[in-house]
């Protein structure tokens, strides 16, 4: 039995693109991630391993494309991604005829790592809003948005992309449109409220938003939409401002919101919807950043923990005192 499909690579990538887009709802950066991926794979099969067509792909196939990334020493998340991809793309195939078996079923994915994400503490958050510049006529703007970023744990995305309409000044709750355009309601607290506020009034209200941006919140000078790269910008400025050496980006503030949260003790599933997580487990990383918070907390502080223990003393020196 053959297949019924003998779709080239760029039409079924092609046919793929639309396929996450129309029946998985994904975002536009997440099937951009995907589809370059399996660009990467789709070269290297044709170079490689000969592979002309997306039917001819074969479990040897993709464990030598797996090889290769191990050999460039690419990190094991970026490669347990790239099989992740390979495998939907298999999928999207099956569901097309294309290929009549898995060839992913048996391709083992390398262990992610496990990389505890950098958190800045609760003065260099203050410190950081304190730096933006109030001085230039957007500085109202950044401030609001650095504010609407760690009160709610948005995505740099997110936050982009927020509407003026989903900002409730009455009950303190936005509406977020997360990955795969998943709804999600999340508290607003009283200064990021105060400080969207100030920018309404002091900045957006003398700017006529292009067609199609009315409901943007955040707009530039133009009347557009900002871009990611246009907060990434604006966030490292503030820092540097501030005097915060760290490496800093707006997931940054994300991460930041979320230990925080944990810290305090918060509900690990509260925090999960708040920051849109399909899985408790992507939440638990926080636990982690907790208890290493903890540890060092008993470190600098507990008397008889390490380097902070008194030395205990000896019988001879007892009877020498």
């Amino acid at each position: 039995m053959t297949p019924v499909n003998n779709s080239d690579w760029k039409s079924a990538i092609a046919g793929y693109r639309d396929y996450l887009e129309l029946e998985r709802g994904l975002s536009k950066n997440s099937i951009a991630a995907y589809t370059r991926d399996i660009h990467q794979f789709a070269d290297f099969a044709e170079s490689e391993e000969s592979v002309n067509q997306p039917r001819f792909i074969t479990i040897q196939s993709i464990e030598h494309f797996m090889g290769s990334l191990f050999d460039r020493d690419l990190a094991r998340n970026s490669q347990a991604r790239m099989l992740s991809g390979i495998r939907s793309f298999c999928k999207y195939l099956r569901i097309e005829g294309i290929l009549l078996d898995d060839p992913v079923e048996l391709v083992e994915s390398p262990r992610p790592q496990r990389k505890l994400p950098d958190v800045l503490s609760v003065q260099e958050i203050s410190q950081i809003i304190a730096g933006v510049d109030l001085s230039r006529r957007e500085g109202v703007r950044n401030r609001a948005m650095l504010e609407v970023l760690y009160s709610c744990g948005l995505r740099v995305t997110e936050l982009c992309e927020l509407r003026l309409s989903d900002v409730d000044f009455i009950d303190s709750v936005i509406k977020v449109i997360g990955k795969g355009n998943k709804e999600r309601i999340v508290p607003i607290g009283t200064s990021a409220l105060n400080a969207v506020d100030d920018y309404l009034s002091q900045y957006r209200s003398q700017i006529i938003p292009i067609k199609g941006s009315e409901d943007t919140l955040f707009l530039g000078r133009q009347g557009r939409g900002l871009s990611r790269q246009m907060s990434f910008t604006m966030l490292r400025r503030a820092a540097i401002n501030a005097g915060v050496r760290k490496s800093i980006s707006p997931h940054t503030f994300r991460h930041s919101f979320a230990t925080h949260l944990i810290e305090a003790g918060a509900d690990l599933r509260a925090i999960q919807q708040m920051l849109g997580h399909a899985q408790i487990a992507t939440t638990e990383i926080y636990t982690h950043l907790d208890r290493r918070f903890l540890r060092e907390q008993i470190v600098q502080f507990h008397p008889r923990s390490g380097e902070s223990a008194p030395v205990k003393k000896t019988s001879q020196s007892s009877k020498s005192s």
